[in-house]
């Protein structure tokens, strides 16, 4: 059985976002950046996010983490329809209101995308970052997969045009059908999806920069061909188990892998999800770590978790 990773104390308060640099813990030459990725970006941060806070991977302490309000800076989030029936695909609809209540139609497209869409159940068994279709109306439209039933979170990162910084709301999506509780998934440091073996290093540090790598290995080889993906050789998003604060991040460096690095602060000790998307061989695929601090040092869960069942990675990825 495998163990969660532990990790030291977090200092309370960070923004939405972390802000993520590639490297490990105490490893150095890492290679400059491609021109479209960047540590943090407007579309995946905190409001009120300045240059120095994503130099340095500290966020300002005075702001909320990112999808723990439906209503911020006069943008709403509004779902079309909040309740739906678990086990099978979901057309999922929704608007991002402006401060006159009119739907927002123009946004600036941050990593190829005006909007991202990430849907997680409260248990954060299971991850879909989604890509959805925006008609004339500022009407969005995905289709998702809830394959049980539960309390979903549904996350909306985007950019209005004209807005110098980005934002993140999250609103919640009730799944009807039989519910079955279950615990955070525990994992180690190394885990398995699609036939791709991820090991996490690293470690995040209290109120202050930590550094993370992530080294993708298949059939036991190290892969040093990954393809850019939305702009990035790979995307995290962390979110807290609890409240489910949301927190998206990529990393800084041009080396397409073996080895995919980010340096973050983190909002607070608990336990969280992390979520890797990275792509090879024209496919996306995500591996997901448990991590969890409880203030006592840092402790390496074991052995090798397979996470392909706890993602959705096939049908829910829109591109």
């Amino acid at each position: 059985m495998n163990t969660a990773l532990k990790i030291a104390t977090f200092s309370a308060g960070l923004t939405a976002a972390f802000g993520l640099a590639l490297g490990v813990g105490h490893i150095t030459g890492s290679g400059p950046a491609p021109a479209t990725a960047t540590t943090q970006h407007a579309g995946h941060g905190t409001p009120g996010t300045t240059a120095s806070s994503t130099t340095t991977g500290q966020l300002p302490a005075d702001h909320l983490p990112g999808g723990l309000q439906v209503s911020e800076r006069g943008y709403t989030l509004s779902l079309v329809d909040p309740f739906v029936t678990a086990g099978a695909p979901t057309d999922l609809r929704f608007r991002i209101l402006g401060a006159d209540g009119r739907p927002v139609t123009a946004y600036q497209p941050q990593h190829e995308k005006e909007l991202h869409l990430i849907v997680a159940p409260r248990d954060l068994s299971t991850f879909q970052h989604l890509h959805p279709v925006r008609a004339a109306d500022g009407t969005w439209s995905a289709r998702a997969a809830l394959p049980a039933a539960g309390e979903y979170r549904v996350f909306a990162d985007f950019t209005p045009a004209g807005a110098a910084e980005g934002l993140t709301l999250g609103a919640d999506l009730h799944a009807a059908g039989e519910l079955r509780p279950a615990p955070l998934p525990q994992t180690g440091r190394t885990v398995t999806v699609d036939g791709y073996t991820v090991t996490l290093g690293g470690d995040l540090t209290p109120g202050r920069s930590g550094r993370l790598t992530l080294n993708v290995s298949r059939d036991g080889k190290p892969v040093t061909d990954l393809q850019p993906y939305l702009g990035a050789y790979g995307h995290l998003v962390a979110l807290r188990a609890g409240d489910l604060a949301y927190l998206h991040v990529h990393p800084d460096t041009g080396t397409p892998g073996p080895e995919i690095g980010f340096t973050t602060t983190a909002p607070s000790t608990g336990s969280y999800r992390l979520f890797l998307d990275f792509q090879h061989q024209d496919a996306v695929h995500t591996a997901a770590f448990t991590v969890t601090t409880d203030g006592g040092g840092t402790t390496n869960g074991g052995g090798t978790t397979d996470s392909g069942g706890t993602t959705e990675e096939s049908g829910p990825h829109q591109h």
